[in-house]
């Protein structure tokens, strides 16, 4: 292997550790959007309570259709959407230590073998 198909580990190496905070923030993020979600909608439902939703049902309706609820909804989104790209960049970087990883098993039993 030479050139660009060659595996840089230590390229990869460091991806996984410059990017790591950035995993961190965007998981705390996406945990947060959710169970902030939560309350939101506990407040929504006082907020029609308020308003003369005496069912727990048409409260829930009113906090689901609310815009700031929707507004939440659409952060999660981003959030999750900036978590799963990170994560997944993560599997490659670590899918190409792994190849390396065999690549250089490989060259040692080959050149036991000569």
């Amino acid at each position: 292997m030479s050139g660009e198909s060659e595996i840089n580990i230590f390229r990869a190496l460091d991806y996984i550790r410059d990017n790591a905070p950035k995993y961190a923030k965007a998981r705390a993020e996406r945990v947060y959007l959710e169970e902030f979600r939560k309350s939101k909608k506990a407040l929504l439902m006082r907020i029609a309570e308020q308003k003369g939703f005496a069912s727990a049902v048409s409260q829930e309706r009113e906090a689901y259709a609310d815009n700031d609820y929707q507004a939440l909804l659409l952060g999660l989104k981003d959030a999750v959407e900036a978590e799963e790209t990170l994560r997944w960049q993560f599997v490659s970087a670590q899918a190409k230590i792994e190849v390396w990883r065999t690549i250089e098993a490989n060259k040692r039993a080959e050149a036991k073998n000569l």
